[in-house]
């Protein structure tokens, strides 16, 4: 139940981040989401460093990594958990797995997001 908790205070900041993020940058260009695209990039580097120093110390299921990777990136942008289960497809060598996966979630993400607004109008 602890993990629980420090994974729903650190999705709650991850997603206020993200919010914020939003918010702050501003671009002359509305047409292009460059929040959204730097908000993925800044967790997929936070993702990275905190899987990396979690294997580094074997500390995977401590409460720190459930709160900042789990909690806080999950928060911030799932696109950074998409980005790391990728990259272990390639590390283990499953080009198939990580071409497929990444196919997947970008098309079917697509699809069920048209789907929705579809659905709403």
């Amino acid at each position: 139940m602890k993990s629980i908790l420090f994974i729903f205070l650190g999705g709650g900041l991850g997603s206020t981040f993200r919010y914020l993020i939003g918010k702050f940058i501003i671009t002359n260009n509305e047409k292009y989401p460059w929040h959204t695209l730097i908000t993925n990039y800044i967790g997929c580097l936070a993702i990275g460093l905190l899987l990396g120093w979690a294997l580094k110390n074997d500390t995977l299921r401590s409460e720190l990594y459930l709160f900042s990777a789990i909690g806080f990136c999950g928060g911030l942008t799932t696109f950074s958990t998409l980005s790391a289960e990728s990259l272990h497809f390639l590390k283990s060598g499953n080009y198939m797995a990580f071409i497929g996966y990444l196919f997947l979630s970008l098309t079917g993400g697509i699809i069920l997001v048209a789907l929705g607004h579809f659905i709403s109008k």
